[in-house]
């Protein structure tokens, strides 16, 4: 193969690797818009995620609708889900549960 050739294959390799990476974030874009987190909706064990509180992470949540803690839910859905406790919400919920 001349030099000629082989730069042109390696535009070409180089090309279709760029397309391929801006092809995955291009999915992820569109994941990321149809996912939003909402707080206070997860039962115990049942979360996604916490902001705040005793629950780092995922499946941590201690108690039943905890307001510091996250599901992923369909974007356009979170404050439509109600919970015994109220509506989901789209940013932490201070005092969910109510404390006995």
């Amino acid at each position: 193969m001349d030099k000629k050739t082989k730069r042109n294959v390696s535009l070409a390799v180089a090309g279709a690797f760029a397309a391929a990476i801006g092809m995955g974030a291009a999915a992820d874009a569109v994941k990321a818009e149809e996912f939003e987190k909402c707080y206070g909706i997860a039962k115990a064990g049942e979360n996604d995620c916490a902001a705040t509180g005793n629950n780092s992470c995922a499946g941590t949540s201690k108690v039943d609708y905890d307001g510091g803690a996250w599901k992923m839910v369909k974007a356009g859905t979170c404050t439509s889900i109600e919970t015994p406790y109220g509506p989901g919400s789209l940013e932490p919920i201070e005092g969910r549960p109510p404390k006995s």
